[in-house]
């Protein structure tokens, strides 16, 4: 491929006396690429943005692994053993257990009620916690030491709080059904125990802040009707929480039956798994945009060929073989498609990265997980969207590259 070759073919992409048209439709193809490019890194960061945030903010509340026990009651029965078990293996970096249930909160009087996901943690451990959370708790950053009242403390979710107008001094009832007391006429009754409100947190995920409250192991143990050695379950945190599914199978086999071990992946896997293909349904579709501009590099070499039949008649009577005119045709379409490429490229990353960067687009936090859209770059990612462009491109050339390589010289010089 000589230098003959690119100088006609960029000859050929500028538009001559009376050819103002013909050079539209090259910037419009132009444009296509760079906008198709553009859109498509843009969407595809944006998408991973929010599969990271989703999983970032669920991380901070959730352990890597879920120890359960399979039995009638389904607890835990000497947490403390299974602890030391669990901490015997390599990867993990902490175990804690943990009690849960649904509650309902009822202010005082009666007069308001609001359904919440009970959490009992151990705060006075001197192991690694299992989540952030209880990271926060341990440290003091999150406040659920004993109120001078010496009722036992809850910290609620931020939004919880907001929607029940519940402040950090405020007492309420917590009420549970998983520890039903007989009363004196043969029937059975929840058990009602007053907690004090010591603080809200707020995790950035509505449906967490809405719904969780926490408070110590053993206040959680005693309204739920558990033993001071058992527990509902035990959180695991692993130094490595991409390894969760691998490790968690072989927690499994080493703790054996009636135990039972979910990964945080496993626990969450229809949520990302609706994420990814929203993102592949989304980069196809972007993609497409990319496609049309293929079509317009195809109608653009018909129409140079068109226009330019007698030159491409007097460059086959000069010598000119029949792959020199399809290279000058091919470059033209890559030469399109690399400069299209690299301009929606850069406007790609450069939108991206003020996307992130400045959070230019906010949305409602009550709907989403996040109040704004976040973007995160995949360098191979964006390699590829590279690579698939040009290649789409080149794949552009092929027909009218073919085309004018085809022109008998004589019919060309006399009809062109």
């Amino acid at each position: 491929m000589n230098s003959l070759n690119w100088f006609i073919a960029r000859h050929y992409l500028r538009a001559g006396r009376g050819r103002g048209l013909l050079s539209l439709i090259t910037w419009i193809a132009l444009g296509g690429v760079t906008l198709g490019v553009a859109a498509l890194i843009t969407v595809i960061s944006v998408m991973s943005g929010m599969q990271e945030e989703l999983r970032s903010k669920i991380l901070e509340s959730t352990p890597h692994l879920y120890v359960l026990e399979y039995n009638t009651s389904l607890q835990v029965k000497d947490y403390a053993v299974v602890v030391d078990t669990i901490l015997l293996m390599d990867g993990v970096e902490g175990a804690a257990p943990f009690a849960m249930s649904n509650v309902t909160l009822v202010l005082e009087g009666g007069e308001y009620s609001q359904p919440a996901y009970l959490f009992g943690v151990d705060i006075d451990t001197l192991a690694t916690p299992a989540t952030e959370m209880e990271r926060q708790i341990v440290e003091g950053g999150l406040d659920l030491r004993l109120p001078e009242s010496g009722l036992p403390p809850l910290l609620m979710g931020s939004v919880l709080a907001d929607r029940m107008g519940i402040y950090p001094g405020d007492t309420m009832v917590v009420m549970s059904m998983e520890n039903l007391k007989q009363d004196v006429f043969g029937g059975f009754q929840p058990t009602l125990r007053q907690f004090q409100v010591t603080g809200t947190f707020t995790t950035g995920m509505y449906e967490y802040d809405l719904a969780n409250i926490y408070t110590t192991l053993p206040d959680a143990q005693e309204l739920l009707g558990l033993a001071e050695s058992d527990a509902s379950g035990i959180g695991v945190r692993l130094t490595d929480e991409t390894k969760a599914t691998e490790l968690g199978a072989q927690l499994g086999q080493r703790l054996g039956y009636p135990y039972s071990v979910q990964s945080w992946i496993e626990r969450n896997r229809a949520l990302f798994s609706a994420l990814q293909l929203e993102k592949i349904a989304l980069g196809v579709i972007v993609f497409l945009i990319v496609l049309v501009a293929a079509f317009n590099i195809v109608s653009t070499l018909v129409m140079v060929v068109s226009d330019r039949t007698r030159e491409i008649g007097i460059l086959r009577t000069m010598g000119m073989t029949e792959k020199g005119i399809m290279r000058v045709f091919m470059i033209q379409g890559v030469w399109i498609g690399v400069i299209g490429t690299a301009a929606g490229t850069t406007m790609g990353v450069a939108i991206s990265w003020a996307l992130e960067r400045f959070e230019l687009i906010k949305i409602p936090g009550d709907v989403y997980f996040v109040d704004h859209l976040p973007a995160t770059m995949d360098p191979v990612t964006i390699a590829l969207i590279v690579v698939a462009s040009v290649l789409v491109s080149f794949g552009a050339t092929v027909y009218p590259a073919r085309q004018a390589s085809r022109l008998q010289p004589v019919d060309a010089i006399r009809h062109g």
